[in-house]
């Protein structure tokens, strides 16, 4: 089957998923993030009217804006490529590796139901497995970088939550000196037996602890504690993935799975009327590109899935890379092997972003090819309206000055007789 254009499938995903009529059963959080999805990069959000800035041409157009959010299929390219230019002061010349942490299917029902106790924990079990091995002077006797992702789909969309974690081979020590990696062959970072058995026990030991805690939601706690028990008897897998070849490969890396929604509009290759096709990855048939066909409503169910809780942090930094005091911790590490000062984090601006993903300039004016196209002014959707951003933050500065706020006065009251 061959792929609709790719513009095609974006307007259609809009039309036909975010926007049907199944939403309206989600719940209120969901539907609001549909709607978004729905009217991104039309006047449902916004618009920029561009001006050319040279005398002699003038000409002017529109720029819809985009919604911005971090599950939209269509968004976030720019945003990851930020979040990418500032992890490469980070990189150290170390070898990395991949774990990925995952649960039982048994549980992951429990997860859907408690996503944002469960999801959590899922990082803080996967980042306890890493920091408890590597102080283990056997195995490096410090403390290593953590970048942690969360997803929580599988290729078919189903939901299957799981953490990829990139662990630097070396790390700090509580001096704060570099402890140079032990493996000398490289080939993996911790035995696998003895992560799969430190990350169970500390799961499921929390997780008793939070069900004690009533912090779990479940219909029938007595079931869900015989579960937990067969589960202590059974293998959690780990994956343990091949080193990284070098700062490149993990690069790379993060670039596919930082930023990633839950499907990208390049794997569907058709929307018609009642269904959606899409391509995916079948690991359980030596991972065989196939594809699959489901109904509108069956897509948006599953899409909706994997929304994230509201403000819930999905791409977290442990050990050294711990955000507090993190930058004092890299150009310590830097002096101490006497290398080059880490690179200065710069905000990359829109234009100089697509120039270097694409090649072109988008500042140029499309008409006589020689002016750039500047801002004249913006339009956000106000409660069913393009209003000019200037007027409305002159009217919500007018709002915040008015001695009627906060209780700091009270209007003058009026009556008649």
């Amino acid at each position: 089957m061959e792929q609709q254009p790719i513009n095609e499938i974006r307007q259609l995903l809009q039309q036909k998923i975010f926007g049907n009529r199944c939403v309206d059963t989600f719940n209120p959080y969901s539907r609001a993030i549909f709607n978004r999805l729905r009217i991104c990069h039309t006047a449902g959000i916004g618009v920029h009217h561009l001006k050319c800035n040279k005398a002699d041409c003038s000409h002017e157009q529109y720029q819809y804006h985009s919604c911005g959010d971090r599950h939209c299929p269509n968004c976030g390219g720019l945003k990851k490529e930020q979040w990418l230019q500032d992890r490469m002061s980070e990189l150290l010349p170390t070898t990395y590796y991949h774990l990925v942490f995952t649960l039982p299917q048994e549980l992951r029902s429990l997860v859907m139901g408690n996503r944002a106790v469960l999801f959590n924990l899922l990082f803080d079990a996967g980042h306890h497995t890493i920091n408890t091995l590597s102080a283990d002077k056997k195995w490096l006797g410090a403390k290593p970088g953590i970048v942690s992702i969360l997803h929580t789909n599988g290729q078919d969309l189903s939901f299957h939550p799981h953490i990829h974690c990139i662990v630097s081979g070396g790390g700090i020590n509580v001096d704060g000196c570099w402890v140079k990696e032990k493996r000398a062959n490289g080939n993996y970072l911790f035995p696998k037996p003895k992560m799969e058995k430190e990350y169970k026990l500390y799961f499921l030991k929390k997780l008793h602890s939070l069900l004690d805690q009533q912090k779990i939601t479940t219909p029938d706690t007595s079931a869900l504690k015989i579960t937990i028990e067969k589960l202590s008897e059974i293998r959690w897998n780990v994956h343990a993935n091949a080193p990284f070849g070098g700062p490149a490969q993990i690069l790379e890396y993060l670039g596919r799975y930082t930023h990633k929604t839950a499907i990208t509009a390049h794997r569907i290759k058709e929307i018609n009327g009642t269904s959606i096709t899409f391509t995916y990855k079948d690991y359980a048939d030596d991972n065989k590109q196939k594809q699959m066909t489901l109904s509108h409503e069956e897509f948006a169910r599953r899409f909706e899935q994997h929304i994230l809780p509201k403000r819930f942090v999905k791409i977290r930094h442990g050990g050294y890379l711990a955000h507090n005091g993190k930058n004092k911790r890299i150009a310590a590490i830097h002096e101490q092997l006497s290398l080059p000062k880490p690179m200065p984090k710069v905000i990359i601006p829109f234009s100089l972003q697509m120039l270097q993903r694409t090649g072109k300039d988008y500042s140029l004016c499309p008409s006589c090819k020689a002016g750039k196209m500047e801002i004249i002014a913006s339009y956000l959707n106000h409660n069913g309206t393009l209003v000019n951003i200037n007027e409305l933050n002159r009217q919500r500065t007018k709002n915040k000055a008015s001695p009627y706020r906060h209780g700091r006065a009270s209007p003058p009251i009026t009556t008649t007789r």
